[in-house]
């Protein structure tokens, strides 16, 4: 196929349903191989920031279906999903194999601002950019294949799983169904144009807090507890203070077992540093009263936050590009926390040259994380940016707007900055004093009354959309993790509750379903920090393959009318727990037991057997066993294959082994299913579980 052969596609006839929007342009239309063979098709509409891209694979491998998936965080970018953003969650190749052509939109903005023309319209962002797009794909579809698609799905996890609820709510017919994932928000009566009010982002404060006061062996020691066959205590050795701020971080739902995330801020780091600045402007009684009247911490009791304060002017001494990281001197282990976003960035935008970091000689003490980094001389003074992360006097770094676009484009070396984290220290505690009317905040309550002073529930970024309503026609099949550190489970909970109360008991059983994952992070494994003591493969799993699974079920769901499979949890003190057999729990997922010696902890000695067993049984309906694996060192490899018979829905396997040196190993059996028992075929859904062998 070559498309200058073809006839050039129109779009004069296209009426835009949104009046907002300006007529639709097309200023690419071409073949390319990759990330698959496919008609690529850029454009956008006139007078706004809007764009588009549309992927259309030849005809005779078009199933009818139109994909949309869109991009997490606050978006900004029409292809992502054609590089490594499609690479991880699934790009072009899934959507091809599931029957569709794909759709992108950069949600209404470039990059992390705003258009201009809309402002701070969270409407224009949260969804009618992203309609617009597709319902403009439907009406070029009918010139590429001769007709619209049968049937329009939208997906996206994390900002796109805030959205893509959005998108079904307010798609006037383009959309046939959603699966959002790792979604969350507020809930507001059905064509409400507010800005999202959230606790959430303040809840990640309390992390972060966590982190600052037990950083180092305390927080190994909580770790610890948490991890199979560990006390289960995570407060002792605390201090009073320690233990309070542990014990309410556990309360607004942090996800117990995944401690180790704790003090490895990723996303949660983003997100401060791309509203910090709004918060500052928005909500600065609260940020002055923190240091200054009674009731909060920074007044009452500065001796916990006075350590770590950082105040200084300093001149930069280098600047470090993405493309600077990719050489030898930032090979060590100490930087691959901060490189894995900003090399997925690069890739996704190509921005390689883009200035990222900072060397900034002469400070001593004090807490780096979230500090503000204030260009304080030079061409591009008064620029206000956020460490994300520093690494000995290198300082990585995000902001919002043209912070987030430019980072350090136009700062040169000798240039001065100011170095200043007293928001930063009252944003730990500002969990306190923004509570919602949700139920998970009444520990912070007595008798109704707040116990701190009040600011009320912040707004969050206009990109990130409108608050949910629960209304729509359509299918929605919510996806949510039990072990994210991003969006904590209370969130998986939230749009059940909207959509009952907005559609009644009846109509949400015909139109939603709610799917809990379990050990599951908010990006796969591959893009998460390594804890050097037990890989992070052997605690969390690959959740894409579910959904994968979760398309595949929805479009069954639409069209023929079969419901995907449920989970049933319980969900109290911030906490969701799953029943322990497949038959109760039911969902996609297998369940997976570990034992050592025949319990989650044995003791032995060098050279001693220990008999491990694993005990998986699979959801009624999910499929067969095709795969377990052990790995009996927790260093990830999972050399050791067992044997799995065809067919089976309930699996025991035991393997003996010995360990030659002393110390703790997590000894961990991952295993996987295929609906159809194919262990060659894609959607290998998997979970896993260990148990812990101290060796003496």
């Amino acid at each position: 196929m070559n498309v200058v052969d073809k006839p050039a596609l129109e779009t004069r006839g296209y009426v835009v349903r949104d009046s907002y929007f300006g007529a639709p342009y097309i200023d690419r239309d071409e073949w390319r191989e990759k990330p698959y063979p496919h008609r690529n098709v850029h454009g956008g509409f006139a007078d706004t920031d809007t764009r588009f891209t549309f992927y259309f694979p030849a005809e005779e491998e078009w199933g009818g279906r139109m994909y949309h998936p869109l991009e997490g965080a606050h978006a900004g970018h029409e292809e992502a999903f054609a590089g490594a953003m499609g690479a991880l969650l699934g790009g072009l190749d899934m959507m091809v194999g599931l029957g569709g052509y794909m759709v992108e939109s950069n949600s209404g903005h470039i990059g992390d601002d705003i258009d201009p023309r809309a402002g701070i319209d969270p409407s224009l962002y949260g969804y009618r950019a992203s309609v617009e797009s597709a319902r403009f794909s439907k009406y070029v579809c009918k010139q590429v294949f001769g007709r619209e698609p049968d049937y329009s799905y939208v997906w996206g996890g994390s900002g796109g799983g805030r959205r893509s609820p959005l998108c079904l709510e307010y798609c006037d017919g383009v959309y046939d169904g959603a699966l959002p994932f790792m979604g969350g928000g507020n809930v507001e009566p059905h064509g409400t144009n507010s800005r999202v009010r959230s606790e959430q982002p303040f809840s990640f404060g309390s992390m972060f807090n966590v982190q600052r006061l037990l950083r180092g062996d305390k927080l190994d020691s909580v770790i610890d507890a948490m991890a199979p066959g560990g006390s289960g205590d995570p407060f002792v050795g605390l201090t009073q203070h320690e233990r309070e701020e542990l014990a309410n971080l556990y309360r607004l739902g942090y996800p117990r077992g995944d401690e180790f995330m704790i003090a490895k801020p990723m996303g949660q780091i983003w997100l401060w540093c791309s509203i910090a600045g709004m918060l500052l402007e928005e909500d600065a009684d609260y940020f002055a009263n923190f240091w200054t009247q009674p009731g909060y911490i920074g007044h009452d009791r500065p001796e916990v936050v006075r350590d770590d304060l950082i105040d200084v002017k300093l001149p930069i001494t280098r600047i470090i590009t993405a493309q600077d990281l990719m050489g030898e001197e930032f090979a060590g282990a100490e930087y691959a926390d901060s490189k894995a976003m900003i090399m997925l960035m690069a890739s996704s935008s190509g921005a390689w040259d883009l200035p990222v970091a900072i060397e900034v000689k002469g400070l001593t003490g004090g807490y780096s994380t979230g500090c503000g980094v204030r260009i304080d001389s030079g061409a591009v003074a008064g620029r206000q940016l956020f460490c994300t992360r520093a690494v000995g006097d290198i300082w990585f770094c995000d902001g919002r707007a043209d912070a987030n676009i430019l980072r350090f484009r136009g700062v040169e070396v000798g240039d001065s900055v100011h170095l200043d984290n007293h928001a930063f220290l009252a944003f730990c505690y500002a969990y306190r004093h923004h509570i919602s009317e949700d139920p998970l905040n009444d520990f912070l309550r007595v008798d109704g009354q707040p116990i701190y002073p009040q600011h009320g529930v912040p707004v969050q970024s206009p990109l990130m959309g409108v608050p949910y309503s629960g209304q729509y026609e359509g299918k929605l099949l919510w996806v949510h993790h039990t072990h994210d550190a991003s969006l904590w489970p209370p969130q998986g909970v939230i749009y059940k509750r909207a959509v009952e109360e907005a559609q009644g008991p009846e109509k949400a059983r015909e139109r939603f379903r709610l799917q809990w994952t379990q050990n599951a992070e908010h990006v796969p494994p591959m893009l998460l920090p390594t804890n050097p003591k037990r890989a992070t493969t052997t605690w969390l799993i690959d959740y894409m393959p579910v959904i994968e699974q979760g398309l595949v079920d929805l479009a069954t769901w639409v069209e023929q009318g079969i419901p995907p499979a449920e989970t049933t949890y319980a969900f109290s003190d911030g906490k969701v727990t799953l029943p322990h057999s497949a038959r109760e729990r039911g969902g996609i997922q297998p369940v997976v037991e570990v034992t050592a010696n025949g319990t989650v902890r044995t003791d032995v000695r060098v050279g001693e057997p220990v008999t491990l067993t694993v005990h998986a049984e699979a959801p009624e309906g999910a499929g067969t066993f095709t795969q377990a694996h052990w790995d009996l060192d927790a260093s990830g490899a999972y050399s050791l294959m067992a044997e799995v018979a065809h067919g089976q829905t309930d699996l025991t396997l035991s393997t003996t082994t010995a360990f030659d040196k002393p110390g703790v190993y997590f000894a961990t059996c991952r295993v996987r299913l295929n609906r159809h028992g194919d262990p060659s075929a894609r959607r290998q859904v998997e979970n896993l579980a260990s148990a812990r062998v101290v060796v003496t």
